[in-house]
């Protein structure tokens, strides 16, 4: 990636930037934007995991009766109200102890998740470890912020397959004790995006320990947790729970997914104290805390359950539709957690082009949310991301447009 300076005779660009690759979706622009779809078809971005069920109607109304607040600056910390909503809907939510979890001590507001899994970098990574360059380890594939976050912090990426071999989870305990001893901090998102794999107490019980064996920071990305198909997944804090030990451990969950919010920008960090110490104290230098009105609409959220279980059942009859037109085909599976279909079809890039250009339709190579084996191989290229945000019926012709044009373009292949 080339970047471009203003023409001043000094460089003035930071060179790690040099090393990040284009996003995703700029990368899917540039393959489909050239391209003509059909003009007698309705456009469907499925490219995007940004829900588009309806939120709750008190979202609205609590942000209006709150309006006057947003000649306020809002608290870094988060207000009270909010603090102890995400408190009380933890211990409940996992069956965490009275007591493990305190509002003040244990719990940050952060504007989505994105922001706040990037600025952990900056916390979790030293100029050092084992005398190298540290390591931050995070699944293949991946969101693409982790790998954003390793670099900016002058971190060295590790991408640890996440194949359909080893239940599209990482075997982060496998690595050779070079990396492992250099390792700073362990990115891991469960419910998996884009798989759906959901990690079980025993695999995150194993994680967590590992953290402690070689001294990383271990974050886990929770923010699909609230969609899932069957039993809840376990969170990391109830692994935690039962020794009592945060040392070390960060979990992120967001309303963005749980609650069809994606533009309130609202989530929370939990876990480790004195992690939450150094993570407020960056808040205050470069955060960006949510307007109050954001946080009073938020704290309702986190203390209303029938939204979200209404959410779930709405996802739960897309996968069954999902189930009846594609089961058999294209390697489908129906994923434990999450909104995203994994498909195996061959060639992502050309599959895609062939879904817009004959079809209408978005979606995203999996190549694009993966890296390469040193080997140069992407193992994420046969795949493509789709995501079911759209309503039963929008994904319902979605699904049957899909379904014809991969049949036709893998017949052909």
């Amino acid at each position: 990636m080339n970047i471009q300076t203003t023409g001043t005779d000094h460089n003035i660009i930071n060179p790690r930037l040099d090393r990040l690759p284009d996003y995703p979706f700029e990368r899917l622009r540039g393959l489909l934007d050239h391209l003509l779809a059909p003009d007698n078809l309705q456009p469907l971005s499925l490219s995007l995991g940004e829900p588009q069920h309806p939120y709750p109607d008190f979202v609205g109304e609590i942000i209006d009766a709150n309006r006057h607040l947003y000649g306020k600056y809002p608290p870094v910390a988060g207000t009270p109200e909010f603090l102890e909503a995400v408190s009380d809907w933890l211990q409940l939510r996992y069956g965490l102890p009275n007591g493990m979890i305190e509002a003040h001590r244990h719990i940050a507001p952060c504007a989505g998740t994105r922001e706040a899994l990037f600025r952990t970098a900056f916390l979790a990574v030293p100029p050092e470890k084992a005398g190298q360059q540290p390591i931050v380890l995070m699944p293949n594939p991946f969101y693409q912020c982790y790998a954003g976050a390793a670099i900016a912090a002058g971190a060295k990426p590790v991408f640890v397959n996440a194949l359909a071999e080893n239940g599209f989870l990482p075997d982060f305990a496998k690595l050779d004790e070079d990396i492992l001893s250099r390792t700073a901090l362990v990115y891991f998102c469960t419910p998996a995006n884009p798989q759906g794999a959901v990690a079980s107490q025993s695999y995150l019980k194993g994680l967590v320990a590992l953290s402690r064996q070689y001294n990383f920071t271990l974050v886990v990305d929770e923010c699909y947790a609230e969609i899932y198909d069957g039993d809840p997944p376990p969170g990391t804090l109830q692994v935690c729970a039962q020794d009592g030990n945060l040392s070390g451990i960060l979990v992120f969950h967001s309303l963005s997914k749980r609650s069809n919010v994606a533009g309130l920008r609202s989530g929370f960090v939990a876990g480790d104290p004195d992690l939450m110490v150094l993570f407020r104290r960056l808040s205050e230098y470069g955060g960006s805390p949510s307007p109050l009105p954001v946080f009073a609409a938020a704290t309702a959220l986190w203390r209303d359950e029938e939204h979200v279980v209404a959410n779930r059942g709405l996802y739960s009859e897309k996968l069954d539709l999902a189930e009846r037109i594609l089961s058999n085909r294209f390697g489908f599976y129906r994923p434990l957690g999450g909104f995203f279909l994994w498909l195996d079809v061959g060639d992502g890039e050309a599959a895609a082009k062939e879904l817009w250009s004959k079809g209408a339709i978005r979606v995203l190579p999996g190549s694009y949310l993966a890296a390469e084996d040193p080997d140069g191989r992407n193992s994420c290229t046969p795949y493509i991301r789709v995501a079911l945000v759209h309503n039963r019926e929008l994904m319902e012709e979605a699904l049957g447009r899909m379904a014809e044009i991969l049949e036709e373009y893998c017949e052909g292949d």
